[in-house]
């Protein structure tokens, strides 16, 4: 025969549920840690300095379209025809005038991008075009041509307004110095061609570099400079802008715009 304590089965059968239901000091330490991490997170301990800190999500609203799209308007009009007053109902006339204004503002801006995409090809297809013309020369309304070792000749052509039997050269360099003279024939009158092969005036090839050609003759018995053009020799087409068009790279000379040529030549 056994005896059975009672105070031990009442100890027992009390520890069972605690058992079931407690929770170990390390778990217990470590909420705890926990807690505090999260207070030391969100709080400085200072109350004064808590209430001056932003909330932890800061969200920043999109900036608002400020243009008004078809649908706001048509918004706007059902607002505004839920909210009039019945014994004054908005005129019809009043109504289709407001949808005209702004079918006419919006129709306004579409035709102003449809016109901006128009001149961005009609560019896009003028440098396509001027890109044939690499590697030609075209006249240029300049009196200044570039000598280099593939063109050591300067082509140009001398407008006159009648005719003149003799037309003085004068060709300089960039300081202003006298490089060469020599005459040309201008009794055909009009557009004169005149040719300086590039040599000074002891005979040499002078160096590479600008030269300008002024032209001179008798006019009305009063020695006239005549406008002189040149032509120039196109290396290479940039794309431009809407307002100046293609501009040919010409060498030695510098950027033209395509509209400002007067003549093309394969020579």
């Amino acid at each position: 025969m056994s005896l059975i304590n009672p105070l031990n089965n009442t100890q027992s059968a009390t520890a069972q549920p605690q058992q079931a239901g407690a929770v170990t000091p390390q778990a217990s330490q470590a909420t705890t840690q926990a807690s505090a991490s999260t207070e030391q997170t969100s709080t400085t301990g200072n109350p004064f300095l808590d209430s001056l800190r932003l909330p932890a999500e800061n969200s920043i609203p999109e900036p608002n379209s400020q243009e008004l799209s078809q649908e706001d308007f048509f918004s706007l009009l059902s607002q505004q025809l839920s909210m009039q007053d019945p014994f004054k109902p908005v005129d019809n006339d009043q109504m289709i005038q407001q949808m005209a204004s702004f079918s006419t503002v919006d129709g306004i801006s579409k035709l102003n991008e449809e016109i901006v995409n128009l001149n961005a090809l009609t560019t896009s297809s003028q440098a396509l075009q001027a890109s044939g013309l690499v590697g030609q020369k075209v006249l240029i309304p300049s009196d200044t041509g570039y000598v280099s070792a593939d063109e050591p000749n300067i082509k140009a052509i001398v407008s006159t307004p009648e005719t003149i039997k003799d037309l003085t050269v004068r060709v300089e360099d960039e300081t202003g110095q006298l490089i060469s003279t020599f005459s040309v024939d201008g009794s055909a009158g009009g557009n004169v061609d005149i040719t300086w092969d590039g040599m000074g005036k002891n005979g040499e090839p002078v160096a590479e570099g600008s030269y300008t050609l002024k032209v001179t003759g008798n006019v009305d018995g009063k020695s006239e400079e005549l406008p002189v053009s040149t032509y120039a020799h196109v290396t290479s087409v940039s794309l431009g802008t809407a307002a100046t068009g293609a501009i040919l790279n010409l060498r030695g000379v510098g950027g033209i715009k395509i509209s400002d040529v007067l003549a093309v030549s394969e020579s």
